[in-house]
Formats: structure tokens, C-alpha cells, sequence
């Protein structure tokens, strides 16, 4: 009970009448009577220091404090570790980043509060008495201010301080109250108005829940009822409430505790049956048998008798009496009543060997009580680590693997137990922790609203220093879609830094019980000690699953990069049956989204457009740098001497010479980005004049050389042609105008002797 960091008494509502209250405690506290008390004879059967260290007594054989050695560590081995992850695998940030936190605060909280002496308290009651109870309060000492005192306590509860309302099934429980004893002095503290009432305070004795002899308390009972919605504190003897509060947690299941580990409980109740009441028959009859041993086995000693003086019965008596190993031969005054004639014949030894057969015929009658102890319990030999050499491997396999399915239910209501645990003191933790907290205990690679908002404005008062400044001027009128692209790198680093996932907002999201349950999953590792080669086998698994599924798919995503988000969810649903652990599974989605960065970044780096623009970025940058340097040496310039100015010349003369190289790289790049807009609108023009789009001109090298050749061949023929017309052309123009005088002079006809025409004559006149 916390008796410090709760709300004083006299905050809260007048109290209620605390009749009805106390007839629940005492009807609960009737109706597990029988087990409590069964459970007193069970822990003192285990460990009773008094009865152990007792040398008088009968012998016995500590069975059932071997098997329950044997038994605890095997449902429980090693302190749970909680697991917090995104519900839903979309590698969002902010339930990432939440989920991180979350479970960094968890880790510190299992550490500080002793996580593993808490849940051996638990395991012990669960394996002993069949139930073990958690108990989990917050602490918040001064206030919101005084952060660094928050904290998530985590208790064992006494079987004896723990109650609930009878019911069959524990959804159906409507209460529950854990007992506390407190001083006056912490009563008065803690429920001031409780100085006018008449508490019955009782001496506390020795032995009991460890406290002294002589100090006075008096029993309280914190009640939780999720009818009511109330928390009530009562006492008895008194008739009101100590106080009434409304719940200071607002947990989903109501109660500050998960449902107890149950081990075996009496159908339709929650009554707890321990396990011992299954085997107490034969535990009994086993420590009968030992007895029995023991007594025989002290007899068993060499005894005889020889001449001497006494009767025969007391020398018998004596024989049997005498526990001295040495006392061998006891001597007898009548001895001739044996008839002794020799001397061989003159010691009677008494008949040990009846004495040694009833021995053994118990032994093996309580070996076989002990099988069946085992046999009722399910410790096999292999779970108590004994194996039989002639068996072969199957058998030993077959035996540890139904030993474990006996107690494989008891190793999952630890897990469960340990998991709840996480689950309450992380809704604690989500809704109640201040983010100084979080700072403290889960050191989280995070900002708060306030340095993003610092950085903000030193990023923008750098930006101003830049813009008013003379280079900044110089730049933006010489340059001014340099200066504008710088202004926007500035606001986009500005965006992203505003974007950033703030601890405010990790707090927020924690905060929203609903957005929680949805987008968060808390878990806890095994509390089961691993066994080493199942261990082994289960690794040597996944690394081949792993290693054949990234062959496979390896030559896929550097053929295609796209295909790359195809491969991760091939990847994951090959993994997916395996546990591999929060940091291998982490790394498993971020191979992922690296993958598909990296394919994205291939698909921009095959953008032409979007590589010709950057090269002209940073050439532009590059150039504009070179710029403001060589400016700069022209006005150191003017006030070096000496070396200085030399060296300052020196240094201005290689700037500009990087200058001179930048200019012609970029005037390369420029001829080769016109040579490929030139080839580009060539390609246009052959897809219109009927090649295929695809059509390279790497292609068809051959042809392309054969009809370059025919074409130089044409137009050598051509020109041929052209300078035969060129030297023949006065001839030609001679002839024609001869051919047109002729055609234009007067012409007469020619007749012969007869006078018919023969032909037609030029009349040439004078000529």
C-alpha cells in the first residue's frame, strides 16, 4: 500500500459507511481458509527450520522440497525482458520512435524495481501453494516538478494480504484488496481523520510475515472496485471508510494487478488447490518407509554371543540395544543351553540376514513410491537430470519432450504474468510519466519542441546574416536563381526540422489510451532458461531460411531495383515463423526501406533530366564559391605586403585556374547534352520515318557503314559527272547555237532533172 504517495484524506469526499466493505473481507477471508491454512502445513513441510534442524525425529526423505528445486526452475529461469512494438509493421516514426521509448522506460523500471526477485516470490507461491500475486503501484513524491522521483513499483503480495469477491472466473471479479499493517504513526500520516476512531491495533509476533515481537499495528485493506469505480479504504472495527478515492490509475482491466498465476484451481472458482495435496498420500507413505529403513538399518549390525556370565535374554537384549560398532561379541553365563561342542561352535551370531532382506524389500517398495510420485508430478528422468546409459536417444528425446509438456502450461503462465506486468506499469508509465522522465530513464536519440524550435531560429538567423550581407547581395544580383534556390534548401530544412517527431509528441501519442491499445504491443521475452541445442538448431534454421531466401532474391533486385519492396515482404514472410528478436527484426524492416530508398535512387539517378540538373547545381555552387573566394583574395589584396600578397596572388591565380577547368567542364557537358538532344530528335525522325522506337544506332553497325560507303560512291559519281558536264559545257553551247541558226535561216528547195524535190538547202546569202 502506498502510504506516502497517495492524495490525502481530508482532499477527498466524506466516508462511507464501511459495514458492507468489511462483510466482503470477511466473507472472502472464510472462503480461502482452508487454503491458507493448508498452505501454513505446505511451507512448513518445504522449509521448517525447526523440524529440519530437529535430530530426534523420524527420518525422512525431502522429496517434495527436491522435486519443487527441480520444478522452479524449469517454469522460471531468468528475469523477463518487455518487448514494445508497433501493432501494425509500417515503420511509421512516430509509433517507432514511441515504441522505443516506451520500452527503454519498461527496461529501466524491470531494473530499478528487481524485476527477478519479484517473480521468483511469484513463482514460488505458483509452484508451492498454486498461486502467486503482482501487485503495481505509482509513485509520484512532490509532484510533476520533481520528476526524477516517478517511478512504476512492482510487488509480491502475500497470499494472506491478497483478496477478491467469489467468483467462477476472474473477468468475473468485481473486487480486489491487498492488506497492509500499518504503525499509528503511518496511520495517522496517511488517513488523518482516522485519530477519532477506534483502530484495533495488534501486537505483530515472531515468524509472522517477519515482523518483531511487541509492535503494534493495525490491518487495512485498499480496496478496488470496479462496480463502484472506487478505491476504499476500511479497517476492522470501525464502521467508515478511512477514505474514499476515485481510481488514480486509469488501466484497462481496472485493478492494479493482472489476473494471479493460477497452478491448479477448483473448477467453476478461483480457489487455488496446491499440487501437494495430489501426492501427499505417497509422500506420506514414502517418509513411513524411511522411517522404518532407518530403524532396521541400525540394527544391522554384527552381533554374537559367547561364554560369560549372564542369562541369555538379557544378553540378547544388550546385543540388540548396543549401538556401538565396535561391541561385537556379548558375553553369556549359561551358554552350554546352546549346545555348544567346539570351538568354531562357541559364538552364536545373531540372524542379520532377515534383518537385511526386509531392508531391501523396503527400498525397492519406496522406489517404487517415488515413481509414482514422479508419475503424478510429470519430472521425468530428464527434466531431474537422470538418464539411463541403455536408452537409446529417441527414448530420452520422447521423455523430455512430454516432461516439458507437463509443465509448458506453468512456464506460459509466468510468460502471461510477466507480460501483464510490462502491460500495467506501461500504461502507467504512457499516461502518467512527465517527459523529463522519459529523458532521464530511457536517454531517447529524440528532441523536444524546444531545441527543434532553437534550431529553427538559428537556422534562420543564419539565413538573414547571409542575405544581408555584402557576398549575399553580390550573389543574389549576379546570380539570382542561385540565391533563390538557396532560400529554398533554407526553408526546406526548415520543414524537415518542423516535421521532426518531438518527445511532445511521443508523449501525446502515449497519452491516448485509445491511439495506444491500437498502435502499440507490449510482450516479454521467455522467462524460460533456453536449452542450448534447441537453441542452436533453431538459429542454424533461420540462418539458412535467411541465407537461401537472399540468394534468391539478391540477382532480382540488382536487375531490377524496383522489385526491391517485393523482396523485402518475400524476406519478412520467410523470417516471419522465427523469433529473431526485436534488433534483428528492426533490422530486417529497415533493409527494407533501404532497399527501396536505394531503388528510388537508381530510378532518379536514370532520370537524365534530374542528372543534368543536379551536375548543374553543383556546378553553379561550385562556381559561385570560387566566385566570392577570388573576390575575397582581390580585397586581401589591397591590404597584404610582402609574402602575404604573394602568396594571396599565388592562391587567387589557382582559383581562378579551378575556375577556367570548371568552365569547361561545363562547356563539355553542354556539347554533350546538345549532341544528345541532337541524337534525340534524330531518333524522332527515324521512329517517323518507320524504325522502331527501340531502335538504337548500335544497331546494324555494318549496314550503317555499307550504306555510308554507297553513299560517299554516289556522290563521288556525282561530282564526276558534274565536272565532265563543267569541261564540256562551251562545246555544248557551240552546237546548240549552231543547231539554232540553222533551224531560223531561209531555206529552198532542191529538185532534180525531172523537177521533183530531192531535199531542202540553206540559203546562206553572201556566204
Amino acid at each position: 500500500m502506498d502510504t506516502e504517495g497517495d492524495t490525502p484524506a481530508e482532499k477527498q469526499e466524506t466516508p462511507t459507511d464501511a459495514r458492507p466493505w468489511l462483510a466482503e473481507i470477511d466473507r472472502s477471508t472464510r472462503y480461502f481458509q482452508t487454503y491458507n491454512e493448508k498452505c501454513d502445513k505446505i511451507d512448513d513441510l518445504y522449509a521448517d527450520l525447526e523440524a529440519l534442524a530437529d535430530s530426534g525425529g523420524d527420518r525422512e526423505l525431502q522429496i517434495f522440497w527436491a522435486n519443487l528445486e527441480v520444478l522452479k526452475p524449469s517454469v522460471y529461469a531468468r528475469p523477463p525482458v518487455p518487448v514494445v512494438s508497433p501493432k501494425w509493421k509500417d515503420m511509421k516514426e512516430l509509433p517507432r520512435k514511441a515504441s522505443e521509448i516506451l520500452e527503454r522506460t519498461l527496461i529501466s523500471t524491470f531494473d530499478l524495481e528487481d524485476i527477478d526477485a519479484t517473480m521468483r516470490l511469484i513463482r514460488d507461491d505458483f509452484v508451492i501453494n498454486a498461486r502467486g500475486v503482482p501487485w503495481i503501484r505509482y509513485e509520484a513524491a512532490g509532484g510533476p516538478e520533481n520528476y526524477f522521483s516517478e517511478k512504476v513499483c512492482i510487488e509480491h503480495l502475500d497470499r494472506g494480504d491478497f483478496l477478491h469477491s467469489i467468483a467462477r472466473k476472474w473477468k468475473e471479479n468485481w473486487w480486489a484488496a491487498r492488506g497492509a499493517w500499518l504503525t499509528p504513526e503511518q496511520m495517522r500520516k496517511r488517513f488523518p481523520k482516522s485519530k477519532g476512531f477506534n483502530i484495533q491495533y495488534t501486537e505483530r509476533q515472531i515468524g509472522s510475515e517477519g515482523e518483531e515481537t511487541g509492535i503494534k499495528k493495525a490491518r487495512v485493506w485498499e480496496i478496488w472496485s470496479k462496480t463502484d469505480r472506487k478505491v476504499f479504504f476500511v479497517t476492522p472495527g470501525v464502521e467508515d471508510c478511512l477514505d474514499v478515492q476515485d481510481p488514480w490509475l486509469d488501466l484497462e482491466g481496472f485493478f492494479p494487478c493482472p489476473r494471479p498465476a493460477y497452478g491448479t484451481i477448483k473448477r467453476r472458482t478461483l480457489l487455488p488447490v496446491p499440487d501437494f495435496v495430489y501426492y501427499k498420500d505417497q509422500l506420506e507413505e514414502i517418509n513411513e518407509l524411511t522411517a522404518r529403513i532407518s530403524a532396521l538399518a541400525e540394527s544391522l549390525r554384527m552381533k554374537g554371543l559367547v561364554p560369560g556370565g549372564g542369562d541369555i535374554a538379557d544378553a540378547v537384549d544388550l546385543a540388540m540395544s548396543d549401538l556401538d560398532n565396535r561391541a561385537l561379541l556379548v558375553p553369556v553365563k549359561n551358554f552350554a543351553a546352546f549346545g555348544a561342542a567346539t570351538l568354531r561352535d562357541s559364538i552364536v551370531w545373531l540372524p542379520i540376514e532377515k534383518v537385511a532382506q526386509v531392508i531391501r524389500e523396503l527400498v525397492e517398495l519406496r522406489r517404487q513410491m517415488i515413481d509414482d510420485v514422479y508419475q503424478v508430478t510429470g519430472l521425468s528422468d530428464i527434466i531431474r537430470g537422470a538418464t539411463d546409459p541403455n536408452e537409446t536417444l529417441g527414448a530420452q528425446q520422447l521423455k523430455s519432450q512430454w516432461g516439458s509438456v507437463r509443465i509448458r502450461d506453468r512456464q506460459q503462465e509466468l510468460v502471461r504474468v510477466a507480460r501483464d506486468i510490462g502491460r500495467i506499469a506501461g500504461e502507467i508509465i504512457a499516461e502518467n510519466f512527465q517527459p523529463q522522465t522519459f529523458m532521464e530513464m530511457a536517454q531517447p536519440d529524440i528532441k523536444t519542441r524546444q531545441q527543434v524550435a532553437q534550431e529553427v531560429q538559428m537556422i534562420q538567423q543564419q539565413a538573414q546574416e547571409v542575405a544581408f550581407s555584402q557576398q549575399g547581395q553580390q550573389m543574389a544580383s549576379e546570380n539570382p536563381e542561385m540565391a533563390q534556390q538557396a532560400v529554398q534548401k533554407v526553408q526546406q530544412q526548415i520543414q524537415e526540422l518542423q516535421q521532426t517527431i518531438t518527445l511532445e509528441d511521443v508523449v501525446q501519442l502515449l497519452r491516448d489510451q485509445k491511439m495506444r491499445t491500437f498502435m502499440l504491443d507490449i510482450e516479454t521475452d521467455s522467462t524460460i532458461q533456453p536449452d542450448e541445442d534447441s537453441d542452436k538448431q533453431r538459429r542454424t534454421e533461420f540462418l539458412t531460411a535467411l541465407g537461401s531466401t537472399m540468394a534468391q532474391l539478391a540477382p532480382m533486385v540488382a536487375q531490377q531495383p524496383k522489385s526491391a519492396e517485393f523482396a523485402g515482404e518475400v524476406l519478412k514472410f520467410a523470417v516471419a515463423p522465427f523469433r529473431a528478436g526485436r534488433e534483428l527484426e528492426g533490422a530486417i524492416e529497415q533493409f527494407v526501406e533501404d532497399s527501396k530508398s536505394v531503388a528510388n535512387q537508381q530510378d532518379q539517378k536514370q532520370d537524365p533530366e534530374v542528372m543534368r540538373a543536379q551536375a548543374e547545381m553543383q556546378m553553379k555552387q561550385q562556381q559561385f564559391q570560387l566566385d566570392t573566394q577570388i573576390e575575397q583574395k582581390k580585397l586581401d589584396l589591397q591590404t597584404a605586403d610582402g609574402e602575404s600578397k604573394a602568396r594571396i596572388e599565388q592562391e587567387k591565380l589557382e582559383m581562378e585556374r579551378q575556375k577556367l577547368e570548371l568552365e569547361q567542364r561545363r562547356h563539355e557537358q553542354d556539347m554533350i547534352q546538345r549532341e544528345k538532344e541532337r541524337e534525340a530528335g534524330l531518333k524522332s525522325e527515324l521512329v517517323k520515318a518507320g524504325f522502331p522506337p527501340d531502335y538504337s544506332f548500335d544497331q546494324d553497325k555494318e549496314q550503317m557503314s555499307a550504306m555510308m560507303a554507297r553513299i560517299e560512291q554516289s556522290d563521288a559519281a556525282m561530282a564526276q559527272m558534274i565536272s565532265i558536264v563543267s569541261e564540256n559545257q562551251s562545246a555544248i553551247v557551240q552546237g546548240l547555237s549552231e543547231l539554232a541558226k540553222a533551224m531560223t535561216a531561209p531555206k529552198r528547195v532542191v529538185r532534180d532533172a525531172a523537177g521533183d524535190v530531192v531535199g531542202v538547202e540553206m540559203d546562206r546569202g553572201d556566204e
